[in-house]
């Protein structure tokens, strides 16, 4: 089902599982922080691949006043996500899904969880991910950064999954890769299940309030009775 709105499947279910996807389903975080990168030298700011590669996971703006600062010329943030966009761009027709990515979606629905994607990256951008992913079949409605105003570590994008999937916080569970999708579930009031996918290390992600780690999807799917998408 390629839809993105949740009225495509049965909502009848009392549990939700809401999927990050770059980083956490895609092998894509460390193209991210490279294309930032390129986005900041041509615009002659120096920026760390380090602090790029630790921000990956907040929305545009975000990531923007985090690395540039508040006191930022904001005059050259429209142009800074262009120049992003356009480079990360180039990767399109080879985006990489993870080992598992699939399989996990497909088994989480089997047990009965409706599943959510909610992404920080633009329609587009996810709709290219789900065709590499392979999985619609498993995925009951799918949110990208168009459908909020503002993004993690906000808890907006999962406010907005749970709203679509038509449960209260304490029926769902998070799955991500960084520690800002880790801080917008703690906003949220949702169980975050952390991957090590994006290259975030077990004990921060865990310090930053993660219930359980796992390596990468594969990792998770073959665990996945002892963790709480399968209790």
């Amino acid at each position: 089902m390629s839809s993105e709105h949740s009225g495509d499947r049965d909502t009848g279910g009392r549990r939700a599982a809401l999927f990050d996807v770059d980083g956490t389903l895609m092998d894509t975080n460390y193209l991210h922080a490279v294309t930032w990168w390129e986005a900041f030298r041509q615009a002659g700011h120096t920026v760390s691949m380090r602090e790029i590669h630790y921000s990956i996971g907040m929305s545009s703006d975000k990531l923007l006043g985090h690395l540039l600062g508040e006191d930022r010329d904001r005059s050259q943030d429209d142009h800074l996500s262009s120049a992003h966009k356009t480079l990360y761009g180039e990767y399109f027709t080879r985006l990489p899904a993870l080992e598992g990515a699939g399989d996990l979606l497909r088994a989480v629905a089997d047990r009965g969880w409706y599943v959510v994607l909610a992404s920080s990256a633009s329609k587009e951008e996810l709709a290219v991910m789900r065709a590499a992913i392979g999985a619609d079949e498993a995925i009951g409605a799918a949110l990208s950064s168009d459908d909020v105003e503002e993004g993690k570590p906000a808890p907006d994008l999962i406010v907005q999954g749970l709203e679509r999937a038509a449960v209260p916080p304490g029926n769902a569970v998070f799955i991500g890769d960084t520690i800002w999708d880790v801080k917008a579930c703690g906003k949220a009031g949702v169980r975050c299940i952390a991957l090590q996918s994006g290259g975030i290390s077990r004990e921060e992600l865990s310090d930053a309030g993660a219930e359980e780690v796992y390596h990468n999807p594969a990792d998770l799917l073959r665990r996945l009775d002892d963790t709480p998408l399968g209790r």
